[in-house]
């Protein structure tokens, strides 16, 4: 049997591999990324607003070059190239954070990190698409989100384990050890892309001829969609400081967001292989909804059950939201333009992603996070309204 046809649970072998390489990564990340809001306003000094401003920058930045690297790759149609020095870069960047000292050289670093993840996310989706079986990139892409959430388990408890063995040490060096040790596994993510992942689709003519799905009125209605529900999501960091807000502690605030990312790995997979078959347009349209639930849940708890709850239907929105709409983007793009369609699903989320977190952190300034909260349920309810005018 040839190698491009070897699979295991059920999926090609490069789908797997490109698991592997997230589960490391999202791991490293995941180290850091839990103690950052702390990192910014406890070391660093920074302000709500600002706070707010950097968090969201930081995850909005790496879209604006998801759809040009998308459109590389696909002229090449040589991903793992791009994959391997996306996932260099934000290695690098994260043990370099351990040598800031003021925001903008942390703002500089995560910048960094988030330049590695616009060159390599689309490629990386359209190596995953094209190793793929026709009709099963739900399953391939719900298998690759779990395995990148299960690194995004580990990672907050291995933090919580530093934190625990650090404890005694000054709170500045307790981060910047963490940050230091967060790139191990970085670094292991790499080996794996050079000796073992390969590229597929290269028999695919560089110079085939078609119309590309972003003509389609269909998708860029659907694209709309997109980006009024990116207005609503809100980042992570917001959920630690709402749990922050309700007096728990930063070791307890990174246990919460752990429980989140083990819900979103637990259904990142059932919701990819299941979208196969009940049509990823109606999992969407759940996945906007359940975000409306999961945020005003957020804005009205009080209690560790609510609070709880919360982190719950957080974990099942980004499951869905973070799954299935690449899926359903790698569906309708051909086979010419998978990284092009792809990264440009990638930079429509991305570019309306910053605004989000800046009005959030506006309102949670000027009033309260609660209100940053409610602002989200109503854009993501607005979307779920509009996705039912997207036809399957």
């Amino acid at each position: 049997m040839e190698e491009r046809e070897r699979k295991i649970l059920g999926i090609s072998w490069n789908v797997f591999l490109l698991g592997i390489v997230s589960f490391l990564n999202d791991m490293s990340s995941e180290m850091i990324m839990p103690v950052m809001p702390g990192y910014l306003r406890d070391v660093l000094g920074t302000g709500k607003l600002l706070s707010g401003s950097i968090m969201g920058a930081i995850e909005s930045l790496s879209s604006l070059f998801k759809v040009a690297f998308g459109y590389i790759s696909d002229r090449f149609r040589k991903r793992k190239a791009f994959v391997l020095i996306g996932y260099a870069l934000s290695t690098v960047s994260k043990a370099g954070l351990a040598f800031t000292r003021f925001w903008w050289d942390f703002l500089g670093l995560r910048v960094l990190d988030r330049i590695g993840k616009g060159i390599r996310t689309a490629p990386r989706d359209a190596l995953i698409a094209e190793s793929s079986e026709r009709g099963k990139t739900g399953k391939s892409f719900g298998f690759h989100r779990m395995m990148d959430t299960l690194g995004a388990v580990a990672g907050p408890l291995v933090a919580i384990g530093l934190l625990e063995l650090l404890k005694n040490l000054p709170s500045k060096s307790i981060y910047r050890y963490i940050f230091l040790l967060s790139a191990l596994p970085g670094v292991l993510s790499l080996f794996v892309i050079v000796l073992f992942v390969r590229d597929r689709g290269t028999n695919v003519k560089k110079k085939i001829k078609g119309i590309s799905a972003l003509k389609d009125r269909n998708l860029r209605l659907f694209l709309l969609v997109i980006a009024i529900g990116a207005l609503g999501r809100y980042s992570y960091a917001f959920t630690i400081w709402k749990a922050q807000s309700l007096g728990y502690s930063i070791v307890q605030s990174i246990g919460f967001y752990a429980l989140f990312n083990a819900i979103y790995a637990l259904s990142a997979y059932p919701f990819g292989l299941y979208s196969d078959r009940f049509g990823k347009k109606r999992m969407i349209t759940i996945g906007f909804g359940v975000a409306t639930l999961a945020a005003l849940t957020f804005a009205y708890a009080r209690n560790l059950a609510t609070l709880m709850a919360a982190f719950i239907l957080y974990g099942l929105y980004i499951a869905i939201e973070d799954t299935v709409p690449r899926a359903y983007m790698a569906d309708l793009a051909r086979e010419f333009e998978k990284g092009t369609v792809i990264g440009a699903y990638h930079t429509v989320f991305g570019v309306f992603v910053f605004p989000a977190s800046l009005i959030a952190g506006w309102l949670w300034q000027a009033y309260s996070i609660n209100y940053a909260f409610l602002y989200a349920a109503t854009m993501s309810a607005t979307a779920m309204v509009l996705m039912t005018l997207v036809r399957e």
